[in-house]
């Protein structure tokens, strides 16, 4: 199974941007989506957003839409573009392997996890 890294985490203030990388160490990724998902304290874990590794197509969370961007590079790496964070992105940012072809919302559609890296946005 491929490990998933997650980088880029950071404190910032309301408004900046950061961008989160997720590499897959010994081999390419496949050709499943990838997504990332954050959690809270004392919150769930929520999806945030989801790219085909194959075609590039994306889907967002409503919550981030317009201000955050999911993109890859040939093979290994996802990346996170967080623009204008508010203190509500504060969260632990995970990404996944999803184990279906579909870009699911659903975190059970995913198999192989990172192990997070922090957000801290304060106001």
């Amino acid at each position: 199974q491929v490990q998933l890294v997650e980088s880029g985490g950071g404190a910032v203030q309301a408004g900046d941007s950061l961008r989160l990388s997720c590499a897959a160490s010994g081999r390419a990724f496949t050709s499943s989506p990838m997504g990332w998902f954050r959690q809270a304290p004392g919150k769930e874990r929520e999806f945030v957003a989801v790219i085909s590794t194959r075609t590039g197509l994306a889907s967002y969370a409503d919550s981030v839409k317009g201000r955050f961007a999911i993109s890859r590079d040939n093979a290994v790496t996802v990346f996170l573009q967080m623009n204008s964070l508010k203190p509500e992105d504060t969260a632990v940012y995970y990404c996944a392997a999803s184990r279906w072809a579909a870009l699911s919302h659903n975190m059970n559609d995913y198999n192989n996890w990172g192990q997070g890296t922090q957000v801290t946005v304060s106001s």
